[in-house]
């Protein structure tokens, strides 16, 4: 979990934290629960993601809700909605693979053996034009599948299985690899099984109705157990992504614009890469924001001053952590 990511760190200095201001991922109000609140939901099928969103900011009462990676109306699966402030980090699943069971029609019989060798083809980096209905420019561009594989065939039905980069068109590969086969095919039903980090093997996924039964049990007896059992910290789905901390008296100034100085860093990984995308955090694990490293660990080490990480996206909001800065706000430290 996210405090086993950041106790596995290098230290390069001391600090205490404060219980006055700020809450440990896991035990953050409710209210603050739902700025900063993490939904692994799994999408019917039949309303399009926008409906989806639109109808859980309606049982929630909550304006600001956001979902990583749309799916069609017809497929199923995992869309992970953000809460308030939240909705500011999902764009980081998209560093992550993305996993479908797709369900397609062959226009003809194909054997096993000519399946298999068809789909060994589109392993790698292929060449990916969007579908006319799609929401991007139809551009051609290049995706890389990492897992393509048969998970069972009964005569012209085939159950696939793939790992790949976001933003790829599944319906494509389905109708592409008709085509290489010389049979045509037709994607029929498509389930969403995994986005980055975040799986159906390992993560609870939650209906619409669970939400609906959590917050009214929330509204009638302020009872939280169900709530917290069906919204998870955002920190939950950066743990893809390395972890700096901070300390408490760099928070605000980075929530107002500064960038990360060495006098501000508590703990890093001990071999950071220039341009590595990163997640701040303060020493109660809760994510800052994402930085892109300027520093190697040991340019870090053997310095006392300087910008290490620029950041790149501010998550928490700001006055969260007391403001110690006094004039213009250029670094935190």
């Amino acid at each position: 979990m996210l405090l086993l990511q950041l106790q596995n760190l290098l230290k390069i200095d001391d600090d205490n934290t404060s219980e006055e201001y700020g809450h440990c991922p896991d035990r953050r109000p409710v209210r603050s629960l739902l700025d900063y609140g993490l939904v692994l939901l799994d999408k019917p099928s039949g309303p399009s993601s926008h409906e989806v969103v639109a109808w859980v900011k309606k049982i929630t009462d909550t304006d600001k809700v956001g979902h990583s990676g749309t799916l069609d109306p017809g497929a199923t699966g995992l869309l992970p909605l953000g809460f308030g402030e939240a909705t500011k980090a999902l764009s980081v699943l998209t560093l992550g693979p993305k996993e479908y069971y797709a369900l397609g029609r062959m226009h003809s019989y194909v054997s096993e053996k000519k399946l298999h060798l068809a789909m060994k083809e589109f392993t790698g980096d292929i060449y990916q034009r969007p579908p006319q209905r799609s929401a991007v420019k139809r551009a051609t561009r290049i995706r890389k599948i990492y897992s393509f594989n048969c998970v069972e065939q009964r005569e012209r039905l085939v159950l696939m299985r793939i790992l790949c980069q976001a933003g790829t068109y599944i319906r494509k590969i389905v109708y592409d690899l008709g085509e290489v086969l010389n049979s045509g095919a037709t994607m029929i039903e498509l389930r969403r099984t995994r986005v980055s980090n975040l799986s159906e093997g390992s993560d609870r996924f939650v209906r619409l109705h669970d939400i609906v039964d959590a917050f009214e049990t929330f509204r009638e007896s302020k009872d939280e157990k169900k709530l917290r059992d069906i919204i998870r910290p955002i920190e939950y789905c950066l743990q893809h992504i390395r972890a700096v901390v901070i300390r408490d008296t760099a928070v605000d100034a980075l929530c107002h614009g500064a960038q990360l100085a060495i006098p501000g860093i508590i703990a890093i990984p001990d071999d950071l890469r220039p341009g590595e995308i990163i997640g701040i955090y303060t020493l109660k694990g809760e994510i800052v924001g994402l930085a892109e490293t300027a520093m190697t660990s040991k340019e870090i080490q053997a310095n006392t001053n300087g910008f290490a990480f620029f950041m790149k996206r501010i998550i928490m909001k700001p006055n969260t952590y007391p403001k110690v800065w006094r004039s213009r706000v250029t670094g935190a430290n």
